[in-house]
């Protein structure tokens, strides 16, 4: 057995330290687990929950937790896939655990179908809503050949059934193949962009015409700098289990280049921070949201820059490259957990004349070994 990482700064990172143990095989040691707080120290209850999805996601899983909650020692088991229901706690959305276990979903012995209860819509200035991770993550499967083999088992992510914050009620389904090995990337051309697309959604809203009402003030904002835009209104009601019990407005919109580049962005109606919005507000804002991205450049979307860089790192032993508008802090600390666990480092060259970054690495040559010998 391989000696256990250290890592004494607590939850920093801690899906992305749990996903990386389990790709690597070594196991990891987390201390101080908010050890300052006097009154809730430990884990917290969608941190346990996220272990106990692992737990299903794998064979032979081993996790020690002390009793205050604030250490944890995590053995890797091996990872199977299969079909798995999980129940997740209304203090964080799907997104986030949906978020969390895309770095490990191709890489089980079968296909992995997970069926999400929880909230899937209104917490966007925390976690990614299901609708963001189709529009922005499902496209980068695709660059890493991951499920472009056979339509019946591509990478799918369904809204079954839509609930906002707070309150749960909702249903997501995520499905994705297993491949043998990762496919290099050279992504580096963002193109030029040709069309808009998106999605204003509302949940248990009195008024109908709410999302309506977003997605003509977002494309009001578009029309000025683009003719080809469409913004679909998605509309649910609780009658016949339509959505959950509370309301939401939620605006989700999408960039297409010439070269297939698909930049994303969406905000959410958060009455208790912004008070009572407008949704003609909350369409502009959903709106500039997007433009800023655009204006960073580069290929991907800022949010799933550490899934692209944990699959550059398991490509095999050839060079990929990948072209980002700017590093997000969450994205440097990925940068440096890869080193820690793979002693995988990236080359970035700035580019002067985009203001955006050319980020490249070498492969580990990691192979799905329960593919292979099947």
């Amino acid at each position: 057995m391989s000696k256990a990482i250290r890592f004494d700064d607590g939850a920093t990172q801690f899906r992305q330290r749990l996903i990386a143990s389990i790709l690597s095989h070594r196991p990891v040691l987390i201390r101080n687990i908010r050890a300052e707080d006097l009154e809730n120290p430990g884990l917290k209850d969608y941190e346990a929950s996220f272990l106990r999805l692992l737990d299903s996601m794998t064979n032979g899983s081993k996790m020690e937790i002390n009793n205050t909650g604030t250490q944890l020692r995590f053995q890797p088991g091996v990872l199977l896939g299969g079909d798995i229901q999980h129940q997740c706690p209304d203090s964080r959305s799907i997104g986030w655990f949906l978020e969390g276990i895309m770095p490990l979903a191709p890489f089980g012995k079968e296909e992995l179908s997970i069926y999400f209860e929880g909230i899937t819509d209104g917490c966007c200035e925390l976690d990614p809503s299901a609708d963001y991770l189709q529009k922005s993550a499902i496209p980068l499967f695709a660059k890493f050949g991951i499920g472009i083999d056979d339509d019946d088992s591509a990478v799918r992510i369904r809204v079954l059934q839509r609930a906002a914050a707070p309150t749960g009620g909702g249903k997501v389904h995520f499905q994705c193949p297993i491949v043998k090995e990762l496919t290099p990337i050279n992504f580096t051309d963002p193109g030029r962009i040709k069309r808009i697309r998106g999605t204003s959604i509302s949940c248990k809203i009195v008024s109908s015409s709410m999302a309506a009402r977003v997605a003509y003030a977002a494309k009001g904002v578009f029309h000025k700098v683009l003719p080809d835009v469409w913004i679909h209104t998605d509309a649910h009601t609780q009658k016949n289990h339509g959505c959950g019990p509370s309301p939401g407005l939620s605006l989700v919109v999408s960039t297409e280049s010439t070269t297939g580049v698909i930049l994303t962005a969406e905000c959410c109606l958060n009455q208790a921070e912004r008070g009572a919005e407008l949704p003609e507000d909350l369409g502009q804002r959903g709106a500039c949201l997007l433009l800023n991205e655009v204006q960073k450049g580069g290929c991907i979307d800022t949010s799933v820059q550490s899934l692209a860089f944990m699959w550059m790192t398991l490509t095999p032993e050839d060079v990929s490259r990948l072209r980002i508008g700017s590093l997000s802090p969450y994205s440097v600390e990925t940068l440096r957990l890869l080193k820690k666990f793979f002693g995988i480092e990236f080359k970035l060259k700035a580019d002067e004349d985009s203001k955006t970054i050319l980020m490249s690495c070498l492969g580990t040559g990691y192979r799905n070994m329960a593919k292979a010998s099947t």
